[in-house]
């Protein structure tokens, strides 16, 4: 495994990030825990969940299982850096008691403290907003944050699913409080298909110093062979690869990806993660395996060397929005 720093921490995580949201409702316990397993053996370091990870009924149920690998010891929380994130409502039914979501001072600590108790862990690494809250301040955010630092339950904060701005406002905000080192990552959806995060997210980001850690780096199955596995009967595609494929134009542009990287002899999925590591400002694309052998494949990305040539013919089929703000001012 290769790392780097997480932004402009002193924080080394590798180049893959280890997601999670699929431990529960589509991988058991005991497989989510063989992949926990391989991941760490491949040095796999950053492993990324959320509170509301289990979804439905079972919201909270992914960073249980977690915690009860924790608990099998052999340095596994020692080796990990944990990220978690605040902001669903947590209630099973759909409703929220009032204060029980989003970004209160209050929900902070109450959310914080329900999820250490589940991973069964006295700290998480990187504590992360999973969307904006329009309702509450960053001044009151960060003396939320400030004091869970002071009391060891959280080392650092990053955000998940921010606009530009809000990260310059979040970062402005913790400056100009003093002591508070700000947002130190971003998550955001980023690939091949989806790179919007160009226009702004990544420029802020890349100019306050946080890691981007982009999630859906397949963007839901599509840029992993889903025309080849749909021609050999294996899993169809479903939500936003399925809505592209039914665009004659959106099904012409992946039938190109995956002729162009057949012609190299590249896995189309493996192409997708090594594309991500050469974007400027990327710490590591999170995968979520539901088996090993998907794990296994990301792995391989790592040392995946994409040519010029095939880079720019990767732009041709899926062409950025450009600089910024060129991009959307002419």
């Amino acid at each position: 495994m290769k790392y780097t720093q997480l932004g402009r921490t002193g924080l080394k995580v590798g180049r893959l990030v280890l997601g999670t949201m699929n431990f529960g409702p589509q991988t058991d316990e005991a497989d989510s825990h063989a992949i926990m397993d391989a991941a760490l053996d491949a040095g796999i370091n950053l492993f990324d969940t959320a509170n509301v990870y289990g979804w439905g009924e079972n919201k909270g149920r992914t960073e249980e299982i977690i915690g009860n690998w924790f608990a099998q010891g052999g340095e596994r929380r020692d080796k990990v850096v944990l990220a978690t994130k605040v902001y669903g409502n947590m209630g099973a039914d759909g409703e929220a008691w009032p204060n029980h979501d989003k970004l209160s001072a209050l929900n902070i600590r109450r959310a914080v403290d329900a999820s250490l108790k589940r991973l069964r862990t006295d700290h998480i690494d990187l504590y992360q907003f999973h969307h904006i809250d329009r309702s509450t301040s960053f001044d009151e955010i960060w003396q939320a944050v400030d004091v869970l630092v002071q009391q060891g339950k959280i080392l650092y904060a990053g955000s998940s699913n921010f606009p530009g701005y809000k990260i310059a406002q979040a970062n402005e905000t913790a400056a100009r409080r003093g002591g508070t080192i700000g947002l130190v990552s971003e998550q955001c959806l980023y690939n091949l298909a989806e790179r919007r995060a160009e226009m702004e997210v990544i420029p802020a980001a890349r100019d306050y110093g946080l890691g981007v850690i982009p999630w859906s780096p397949l963007h839901g199955g599509l840029l992993g062979g889903v025309i080849r596995k749909e021609v050999q009967g294996g899993r169809r595609a479903s939500g936003r690869a399925a809505d592209t494929l039914a665009d004659p134009a959106g099904r012409a542009r992946i039938q190109a990806y995956e002729d162009l990287l057949d012609k190299h002899g590249i896995e189309p999925g493996e192409a997708a993660l090594a594309w991500l590591l050469t974007r400027p400002g990327v710490t590591g694309p999170i995968v979520g395996p539901r088996t090993a052998e998907q794990l296994a494949s990301a792995l391989r990305a790592v040392e995946l060397e994409l040519s010029e040539e095939l880079l720019a013919s990767l732009d041709e089929i899926f062409p950025g929005p450009g600089p910024s703000p060129e991009a959307f001012a002419w």
